[in-house]
């Protein structure tokens, strides 16, 4: 009994290993987002305006918000380590129709499985990490399937 109680708990710590256990690794791409403020009037023929604006980075803020929103992944700063890649761009000054978070995302070898459009920085993260999960579980079960061919 004992014997086949060490066999069995081998044979998942193998398993999982071999199914590639942990979590995925994310690189957040840097944050190239900006913001443009501005505004007029006129009284009794004369008048005035101003318009304010510039970059305004998101890097710190979306890897907080990925480390509050998906525990499922590791958010690491070396791309090279990553197995995938986000790229989330806010756009500030759009009114409240306009969608102004637009999000990517990359598997390691660059190519896209996901983008999106989305109101809130809070939402862009929660769907780029189903994304993730989703198209990680689906790459796993793929590899599976191949090993099982072999």
């Amino acid at each position: 009994m004992k014997r086949t109680m060490t066999l069995g708990a081998l044979s998942l710590f193998v398993a999982a290993a071999a199914f590639g256990q942990g979590k995925p690794r994310v690189f957040v791409m840097d944050s190239h987002s900006w913001e443009v403020k501005g505004g007029s009037g006129a009284a009794d023929g004369t008048g005035g305006g101003s318009v304010s604006g510039g970059a305004r980075p998101q890097t710190a803020e979306i890897i907080k918000t990925f480390n509050q929103r998906c525990p499922e992944v590791t958010i690491t700063m070396s791309r090279e380590k990553a197995d995938f890649v986000v790229l989330l761009e806010h756009e500030g000054g759009k009114d409240l129709i306009r969608r102004d978070n637009k999000v990517v995302v990359t598997n390691k070898d660059g190519d896209v499985f996901y983008s999106n459009s989305t109101r809130s920085l809070g939402n862009a993260v929660k769907d780029s990490c189903a994304a993730i999960l989703s198209h990680r579980s689906r790459s796993s079960a793929a590899d599976a399937g191949e090993q099982g061919k072999n």
